[in-house]
């Protein structure tokens, strides 16, 4: 009569989904896929996880596998109980290139998993392994999403979150100059914040970030930027020339001036509040909020001009003409005396 309750139980787990979850609070579960190509975010949700299962119980045992490189039954031999019936969390890498004996025991554990293990699994995004992936939300795996943050946005609110989590202020202005000088790569946007977190006291302001991160090539083409689009032609000037002379290449000094460009023609003329807006633009508030201050120095004609003109440097910097750093002097010229100061 034994087999009569499992049937019933598949039957019931046929009707789940899998679990989301938060990166940065992950609960913890038999088993774990960690699903997306942005290996910071992986490591951080592993990294909660083993702190959870260390706090319970500090001799965990930890175990690595990696599903390309598996052989059959590792997985279910690592599960086993030990002598001492320790906790164990036993972590799965390559879950994008598994090799078939991976996936048949996989198939198996999931359906039953061992007691008193966690099993985390890391896939790197995309449809291989497509089969484990039905199977495991089939039986309501705990999925975080590893995602790129692509969106300016999505930089900002990581950031805050960060300082967030730390108990610490940071101003809007010191965020944006933050995403703008090392927001490229998300582990070297947290090592920042854990740097200024570590190294500042009170509020962290622009002042602070500048003084970290005010040499980076990005933080310098936003504050060239920032000066053309408000209509302060020397200060705009003086600032592309220093960055100029100091080796700063051209294509993201334009890049930076596109930008700010955009996000003026995107706000231009219209109504609503920072918070409607940047969600039908896809921006965060405080980039509409800067977007509109700038607006107030520009005309419809003027923002065609610069557009104009940033179309025409963009294919300069990138070898359409001989001198990159004379067609990206022009654009800032033609753009910060359109503007109205």
């Amino acid at each position: 009569m034994s087999p009569a309750p499992r049937a019933t139980q598949g039957a019931r787990t046929t009707q789940r989904s899998t679990n989301s979850a938060d990166w940065r609070d992950v609960p913890l579960a038999p088993v774990v896929l960690l699903f997306g190509p942005e290996d910071f975010i992986a490591s951080r949700a592993v990294d909660d996880v083993r702190k959870k299962l260390r706090e319970k119980n500090p001799e965990l045992e930890l175990t690595s596998l990696d599903a390309a490189h598996y052989t059959a039954g590792q997985l279910g031999m690592v599960a086993s109980p030990s002598l001492f019936s320790e906790p164990k969390l036993i972590e799965v890498g390559a879950l994008a290139t598994m090799n078939d004996d991976f996936l048949l025991d996989a198939l198996t554990y999931i359906k039953d998993p061992a007691p008193d293990v966690t099993l985390v699994l890391a896939h790197g995004g995309g449809t291989r392994g497509k089969k484990l992936l039905d199977a495991l939300k089939v039986v309501g795996a705990t999925r975080i999403e590893c995602q790129p943050l692509k969106k300016d946005a999505e930089k900002t609110q990581f950031v805050s979150a960060e300082f967030s989590l730390a108990r610490r202020r940071i101003d809007a202005q010191a965020v944006r100059g933050l995403v703008a000088a090392v927001g490229a790569s998300l582990s070297e946007l947290a090592a920042a914040c854990s740097q200024l977190i570590a190294d500042t006291t009170g509020t962290v302001s622009t002042d602070d970030v500048d003084k970290y991160y005010g040499g980076r090539v990005e933080a310098t083409a936003f504050r060239v930027a920032d000066a053309a689009l408000a209509g302060n032609a020397p200060v705009a000037l003086s600032t592309l020339r220093h960055a100029l002379a100091t080796g700063v290449d051209p294509v993201p000094l334009v890049g930076a001036l596109a930008m700010k460009v955009r996000q003026v023609a995107k706000v231009f003329s219209l109504r609503g509040s920072s918070a409607q807006l940047a969600r039908d633009l896809g921006m965060s508030p405080w980039q509409v909020d800067s977007a509109r201050r700038d607006a107030g120095h520009w005309s419809g004609a003027a923002l065609i001009t610069a557009i104009k003109v940033l179309a025409e440097a963009d294919a300069q910097v990138k070898g359409a003409a001989k001198d990159p750093v004379y067609a990206v002097e022009h654009a800032v010229t033609v753009i910060a005396t359109a503007a109205r100061p």
